[in-house]
């Protein structure tokens, strides 16, 4: 009887982890790039002394759902999307490599390309500076252009090249921070297949519908486990009456 009290009280407890992911992920359907976070469950036996048929549910991090999201027109120069597969590179806050769907990026006081979250865009040399007061534009390849002032007809100067990557999937995995990283540590080569779309944004990858009614499916799970462990409680107390009348 005690071995359905694990696995009843273990899945009512990874049920309210997953419902914890479920709101993460609606949290963040209107955060630009955002990958839905994706969990599972899976059975650990409890190891121990006279326990070997006890088993306990876990839930993990399965990964993140790499569909990508609608990409909006947003005429903003500064704006770039990642059309299909692929990264941009950015630098973390701890100063390792890391990538990133959220093309919304802006100019610093020093003049460096960071994203809205301070962390620095990266091309093949480091962090991208950009000269003070120009018109810039950012092509296909996430080649940053800027107007040459005083010609015409209208020139565009190359001034650098963001740094966009392919990683696998299975080789990157996602940060606190909400940046995703390789696994390993090492850094991923730039990819020219990577396509980029300026002046445009990727919106969030979360489809709130169907992450309600799996939000309304978790509520039924918890209520299940609790119904369990009431059918378990019931089952001990008539067993102790009938011990007892014995």
């Amino acid at each position: 009887m005690d071995r359905l009290i694990y696995t009843a009280m273990t899945g009512a407890k990874q049920v309210m982890e997953q419902q914890a992911t479920v709101s993460h992920n609606m949290a963040n359907a209107a955060t630009t790039g955002f990958r839905a976070q994706l969990d599972s469950f899976r059975a650990v036996p409890v190891e121990g002394k006279g326990l070997p048929t006890r088993t306990q549910v876990v839930d993990e991090t399965s990964g993140a759902n790499y569909t990508q999201g609608a990409i909006a027109q947003t005429g903003r120069p500064l704006d770039m999307a990642v059309d299909g597969n692929g990264w941009i590179a950015v630098q973390g806050k701890d100063g390792k490599e890391a990538y990133t769907r959220n093309g919304s990026l802006k100019i610093n006081q020093n003049g460096l390309l960071q994203t809205q979250a301070g962390d620095m865009v990266l091309s093949d040399n480091g962090p991208i500076s950009i000269p003070y007061n120009t018109s810039l534009m950012i092509g296909k390849d996430g080649t940053i252009s800027q107007e040459t002032p005083g010609v015409i007809p209208v020139t565009m100067e190359v001034v650098a090249q963001i740094k966009l990557v392919n990683p696998p999937a299975d080789a990157i995995k996602r940060g606190d921070d909400g940046l995703f990283r390789s696994k390993d540590g090492s850094p991923s080569p730039a990819d020219p297949t990577v396509s980029a779309v300026g002046g445009a944004l990727e919106n969030s990858n979360v489809n709130v519908v169907e992450a309600m009614v799996k939000m309304i499916g978790l509520g039924r799970q918890f209520e299940m486990n609790m119904s369990l462990l009431k059918n378990v409680e019931s089952n001990a107390t008539k067993a102790s009456q009938i011990m007892n009348i014995n």
